[in-house]
């Protein structure tokens, strides 16, 4: 059984898309699963086709002015008529954000796109990691989970740096791990559907 991660997202400057492949390394390191990355700037057939057909979508987006980029926004009010029909219905969702800012709001930002996913009846995979870099004495910047979200994953990229800059790895292992983790429910969840119809 082939399950597919579909990664939706909108990126300003090219750091939320180093964000959106290393999210796309993590769920496609899961046996069984291909992961699909797709740029929503571009509303066309072939997205909506693409993302009717995944089990899992995973939103991502620059926090811009402490909320979504208006890319973003565009795309969910765009996706109105899937809501009519609950076309995503009970897939798996996920998100991830970036922004020049060490919190730069991005909770609000993952706080919008879970809103968005439960308007949809779908399934909410958090970021399932402690925070890191806690402590002084064995904690650096470098560490999972660095910027501390529990909703989505989090990353900075200072506004001075370009995407082969920034995000920081550790950042982008946040990332890839949320993507990991979204892959393994996904199958588990497939998994147990199919036992439940036998």
């Amino acid at each position: 059984m082939s399950i597919t991660v579909a990664i939706a997202y909108h990126s300003g400057y090219g750091h939320t898309a180093r964000q959106a492949q290393a999210v796309a390394f993590g769920a496609a390191s899961v046996p069984g699963v291909n992961a699909a990355l797709h740029d929503i700037a571009a509303l066309d057939e072939p997205l909506w086709r693409a993302l009717a057909d995944a089990e899992a979508i995973i939103f991502g987006t620059p926090t811009y002015m402490g909320s979504q980029s208006a890319v973003f926004q565009t795309f969910a009010e765009a996706s109105g008529s899937i809501w009519a029909q609950q076309g995503w219905r009970d897939k798996i969702a996920a998100g991830f954000t970036t922004s020049a800012g060490v919190n730069g709001d991005k909770l609000n930002t993952l706080s919008s796109l879970a809103v968005f996913a439960a308007q949809h009846g779908m399934h909410w995979v958090s970021l399932g990691l402690p925070p890191g870099w806690l402590y002084t004495t064995n904690g650096d910047a470098e560490d999972l989970n660095r910027l501390g979200g529990f909703l989505g994953a989090m990353a900075q990229a200072p506004s001075d740096a370009g995407p082969d800059e920034a995000p920081t790895t550790g950042d982008l292992r946040t990332a890839e791990h949320l993507g990991r983790r979204v892959a393994q429910v996904t199958v588990e969840l497939c998994h147990g559907r199919l036992v439940g119809v036998a």
